[in-house]
């Protein structure tokens, strides 16, 4: 896993030169009137940067990190920069698929790693039920984190019953 997230790393290079070009293609107090052409590719981005960090670590990354691994500002005011719902939906995007890494993860035999996820999504799912999030794209997106929650619950319960793992059996099933 470190070395092909060392590998991934190596790949960001060639988007920040990418995204480089980009900012000299408008000016820059029209961000948004031309923010939907590169929208989907940056939460893409977002959610790549937070993978790899995730594997790295099993933390977050902040706004402020995925910036500067992607070389474009965190900060509105000071140009082509990480809008913050892009950064939440690359989030959501990560959510998804630490659930499927739960379940392959069993799979290879690895049975602790889904308790770890199962810690990390709860506090996600935590952080984002303290957000008042509008009827939009971004609040369709964090009702599915509710499903992937469920599935990654499932995975531990599963564990939890069968004794494969015995940090599952004391701790439970995560809650609900």
């Amino acid at each position: 896993v470190p070395k092909k997230c060392q590998k991934a790393r190596e790949h960001f290079g060639t988007v920040r030169t990418q995204l480089e070009s980009l900012k000299t293609k408008f000016p820059t107090d029209q961000y948004y009137r031309f923010h939907e052409h590169w929208r989907f590719v940056l939460q893409r981005l977002v959610f790549l940067a937070a993978f790899v960090v995730y594997l790295e670590s099993e933390t977050l990354v902040t706004r402020e990190s995925v910036a500067e691994i992607l070389g474009i500002e965190a900060d509105r005011e000071r140009g082509f920069h990480l809008d913050i719902e892009d950064y939440l939906s690359g989030v959501l995007t990560l959510a998804s698929e630490l659930a499927r890494l739960a379940v392959n993860s069993v799979t290879a035999g690895d049975y602790s790693r889904p308790l770890r996820i199962s810690a990390f999504i709860n506090e996600l799912d935590s952080g984002f039920r303290l957000l008042n999030l509008k009827n939009d794209s971004l609040r369709k997106r964090y009702d599915g984190l509710k499903y992937d929650v469920k599935k990654i619950e499932e995975v531990v319960y599963d564990l939890s019953i069968r004794g494969l793992n015995k940090e599952a059996t004391v701790g439970g099933g995560g809650e609900k």
